[in-house]
């Protein structure tokens, strides 16, 4: 309940949209807890592979702080000792990691040619070391393509595993994270380049830009339009922040968001990392919905604002609550 437009933009943001910080706090602990268990694998377990532990990364929406209720995964890159491997470019965006040091554990997950380092089997073996861990031993544990994954019946998030092994710099002065592709071989990332973006532009633009993503998020997932990838959509959002400061008022920033959105939707949107290029990958017949679906809600919150300063604050939280659902409150 709430007597105008930014009342009921705070209660919306704080009870539907960001994560609780008591449960933030228990997800950091409980990952804390779950890194230092898998930094005792190799201790345990001689042919576990080497882990290199300064180059583990936090990586996904919840470390870029872009997450929005609920929390329902935890994304984790615990980096392998590369142990004198080398990596080449097969067809498409395929890497082949090859030749591990004679008396490195990455033998024991070579392919049957007894050269290539089989990434199936390197997630497999992260896999099987978690079922070892006595507190998880009635946890839910298994492969998905690039990562393990933890499901536990006490946490409402699951912890996907990816492990990763990082590159020296190329020529080009680029270094990698080379991760499963599904496959059993590897492809190339570098989430922290996707975090460094984030933290920039909340210092550059202002820090409501993580706010305004996680609203945005929860419009997308709303069932009036197809649901684009939320990863495609938070860059979008980058883009437009790119030229754009963040003010303060979260349903005006709405405002200009969704019209960016409406015409970013129809156009490529690239991978910022330089790696993936166009990240949209949406077929034209759902571009088109969700474009007309954002000129509809852009006309609605246009409508809302005009509302609003008119002193009809009871038509303009409404007129809000056509476009977020019934969870947005109501006035009173």
């Amino acid at each position: 309940m709430a007597s105008n437009v930014n009342e009921a933009f705070m209660e919306f943001m704080s009870s539907c949209i960001n994560l609780d910080p008591a449960v933030t706090r228990r997800a950091k602990s409980s990952r804390d807890w779950l890194m230092g268990r898998i930094h005792d694998f190799p201790a345990n377990d001689a042919t576990f592979p080497t882990l290199y532990e300064e180059m583990d990364v936090f990586f996904g929406s919840f470390e870029r702080k872009t997450k929005r209720r609920p929390l329902d995964d935890i994304d984790i890159m615990v980096c392998l000792n590369a142990d004198g491997t080398s990596y080449y470019h097969g067809l498409y965006e395929t890497i082949y990691l090859r030749n591990p040091n004679v008396g490195s554990p990455l033998r024991n997950l070579l392919f049957e040619d007894g050269v290539t380092v089989n990434s199936r089997r390197v997630v497999n073996k992260f896999k099987d070391a978690l079922s070892s861990v006595p507190q998880y031993d009635r946890a839910d544990i298994k492969r998905k393509g690039e990562a393990a994954t933890l499901s536990l019946k006490s946490y409402d998030w699951v912890f996907d595993i990816v492990p990763c092994v990082r590159t020296q710099t190329d020529s080009a002065g680029k270094a990698y994270y080379l991760i499963p592709d599904g496959e059993g071989n590897w492809k190339k990332t570098d989430p922290t380049i996707d975090r460094a973006r984030v933290r920039r532009l909340t210092a550059e633009r202002g820090v409501g830009i993580l706010g305004v993503i996680r609203l945005v998020k929860f419009w997308n997932c709303r069932p009036t339009m197809p649901t684009m990838g939320s990863y495609l959509l938070e860059n979008m959002i980058l883009d437009y922040y790119e030229h754009n400061a963040c003010g303060a008022f979260i349903d005006l920033e709405f405002i200009k968001v969704v019209k960016h959105v409406e015409y970013a939707i129809l156009r490529p949107v690239y991978d910022p990392k330089g790696i993936q290029g166009d990240l949209n990958t949406v077929n034209w017949a759902d571009r088109l919905r969700i474009s007309v679906r954002c000129g509809s809600d852009h006309t609605k919150s246009v409508d809302a604002r005009n509302l609003e300063v008119a002193s009809e604050d009871r038509r303009a939280i409404a007129k809000w609550g056509e476009i977020f659902g019934d969870t947005f409150p109501t006035y009173s």
